[in-house]
């Protein structure tokens, strides 16, 4: 048991910290637990311990321990919830997400009411059908669109849409992973696995609630960090960083690349474009010559500026601000966009230098913000996270190629002529399909939901190269990863005194006259502060054990507590590392991470009392 809860320990703190990927965490901790019972039995042996330790299974029960560490990844959840990736990009690929969005946004016109209850109305209900991080995902450069349309800070619509896709994702089973695990959990420790509709009812009462607030409260609380521009220019406070210079005709740089030039260059600068002949080029033009009189826009900074233009013989054009207006002129498409780093993506812990950005996309990053941090100089070695929102010059065709990559989200509606719209009822049909299956007949979610995957690609929604592309693998690996730890913390014991010690805070309440209603709601708060901190299905994982422990100890329905932990671990509103919606709209709508906790505590408080009331209705608290 003191084996188990040091593993715990230090995932809590890789976790909070996140020294390390989350999903590296789960396979380190999956890891640790099955080298447990081979090393400890080698460390008897040789008579440095007394007897070996066994965290996965107990002596004797015939089980494999190799196999209970390994349960993550033949886990019904684990398989569910990728196949569930599968069903959401098979949908996605269709554009009807896209198309319902730029039918609503063409009635929010200036309207603050109109825009937020567009944002809410659409991505809540959606959230509960398709995976709700995917939903954000999608309607992210909507969102920002109708911000900037109505002249309102995109900031006020991009935390409003992370929480409305957490409570919409209340709505079924699949919406979201966490859900889905809590169901195997449940089905494992309680013989009662979750229905497609289990929670619906308290689904719908949490969402209305939920959009109450955001309309009303939490409008006023949300701030403006973004400025409500519609230039990204500035947006991103480009001003002082952007410069056109002239080469003149002494400059040691005529007769070089311009790929050269920049390798060898000592400064922190990026040639943005160059204008030569009233002609404008765009990345690539690494292997332009440069010559007397070509045209830089240049970014970097005014001190960095005065040595430049010394050393390398440039001068600066007078009476010249580059703007978007400038940076717009090489094409009639845009080439000014905003790139968020999406979940999942390669370049989560690299840097624009390890990447090698600029030659591996064709594009120039003129800046970078993550949260409220806004960098426009000494970028190239800061390590990207998730929801980080990088201002891209490029052409339309090397946007185009990053709108397409999974690695990215373009903050910006972009025209995507690969959208198959003709798929539109066949995808539709294939989701409804597979609620339809999973909730009328015996036939399992993951069946279901795989068969859906399947049929996805053999109608064409999908290609069979698009398969991998579609799972958040880093989702996958973190879920394989901590089901074992729930496996060990049910048999050491550890669960059992664990309850016991939440049983003994409960009993002060008890004894003060509060019900079983306070506890639950107890339960509810400890897992809502938890998943604020760590994962929520590592919370879920960690915490329905104890929950279903402190239950029967309490002589209560298990069940309820089951359903509490799991709408506290998928309802995570006070900071942005709890839940992976929260993170994503970081960056792009530049909050702070207080910005969470003033919103999204007083909602918490709100849901708390919501869902315990709502779970002692609809299922009571007496034993079933």
């Amino acid at each position: 048991m003191l084996f188990v809860f040091a593993v715990i320990v230090a995932a809590l703190v890789l976790f909070a910290t996140e020294a390390l990927p989350v999903d590296v965490t789960a396979i380190a901790v999956m890891v640790a637990l099955m080298l447990a019972e081979p090393v400890t039995v080698l460390a008897t042996d040789l008579g440095l311990l007394a007897e070996p330790v066994y965290v996965l299974h107990q002596a004797g029960d015939g089980i494999s321990p190799l196999d209970r560490g390994l349960s993550g990844f033949a886990s019904t959840a684990t398989i569910t919830v990728l196949a569930m990736f599968i069903l959401s990009d098979g949908v996605q690929r269709t554009g009807i997400v896209q198309i319902l969005g730029a039918k609503i946004a063409s009635l929010t016109g200036d309207s603050e009411t109109r825009q937020l209850s567009a944002t809410v109305g659409l991505v809540a209900p959606i959230s509960g059908f398709i995976n709700n991080t995917a939903a954000v995902a999608i309607l992210l450069p909507m969102v920002t669109d109708i911000a900037h349309k109505g002249k309102l800070s995109p900031s006020k619509l991009l935390l409003p849409l992370s929480y409305a896709s957490m409570f919409g994702g209340m709505l079924t089973l699949i919406g979201t992973s966490t859900n889905i695990l809590a169901s195997q959990l449940s089905a494992e420790l309680l013989g009662r696995p979750f229905s497609m509709f289990e929670f619906t009812q308290l689904g719908i009462i949490v969402t209305i609630v939920g959009t109450i607030y955001l309309l009303t409260v939490g409008r006023y609380l949300v701030p403006s960090r973004i400025p409500a521009e519609e230039d990204l220019t500035e947006e991103f406070e480009m001003g002082e960083y952007l410069t056109e210079v002239v080469v003149r005709e002494d400059s040691p740089l005529i007769g070089q690349t311009v790929e050269e030039a920049l390798r060898v260059s000592e400064f922190d600068v990026d040639i943005v474009q160059l204008v030569r002949e009233k002609r404008t080029f765009l990345e690539p033009f690494g292997q332009k010559t440069i010559r007397a009189g070509d045209v830089f826009a240049i970014r970097t900074g005014r001190d960095t500026l005065v040595d430049l233009l010394d050393v390398e013989g440039l001068d600066v054009i007078p009476e010249v601000e580059v703007g978007e207006a400038e940076l717009e002129a090489a094409n009639e498409r845009k080439n000014l966009v905003e790139v968020v780093v999406a979940p999942g993506s390669s370049l989560i812990g690299e840097t624009l230098v390890s990447t090698s950005f600029r030659q591996r996309y064709d594009a120039t990053v003129l800046a970078l913000r993550h949260g409220q941090e806004l960098y426009r100089q000494r970028m190239d070695h800061v390590k990207l996270r998730i929801g980080d929102t990088l201002l891209v010059q490029a052409t339309p065709d090397s946007i185009d190629r990053l709108n397409r990559n999974n690695d990215f989200i373009v903050a910006q509606e972009v025209e995507r002529p690969d959208f198959r719209r003709s798929k539109i009822p066949v995808a539709v049909g294939i989701v409804a399909a597979v609620v339809g299956v999973a909730a009328l007949t015996p036939i399992h979610i993951v069946i279901s939901a795989l068969g859906g995957a399947l049929a996805m690609v053999l109608t064409g929604c999908l290609r069979p190269s698009e398969l991998y592309d579609a799972v958040q693998w880093d989702v996958v690996f973190l879920l394989a990863g901590v089901i074992p730890l729930g496996v060990a913390l049910q048999e050491t014991g550890g669960a059992d005194l664990l309850a016991e010690l939440f049983v003994m805070g409960a009993g002060s309440v008890l004894t003060a006259g509060g019900g079983l209603a306070v506890v639950l709601g107890l339960m509810y708060l400890v897992t809502a502060l938890l998943t604020n901190i760590i994962s929520n299905n590592a919370s879920v994982v960690l915490m329905i054990p104890v929950a279903i422990e402190t239950a029967q100890q309490l002589n209560a329905n298990a069940f309820a507590f089951v359903l509490a932990v799991t709408f506290a671990a998928s309802t995570a509103f006070m900071t942005p590392v709890g839940y992976q919606t929260n993170l994503l709209v970081y960056g792009p709508g530049g909050y702070r991470f207080t910005d969470y906790l003033r919103v999204g505590a007083p909602l918490q408080a709100v849901f708390a009392v919501v869902t315990t009331l709502g779970i002692a209705y609809f299922w009571g608290l007496a034993p079933a």
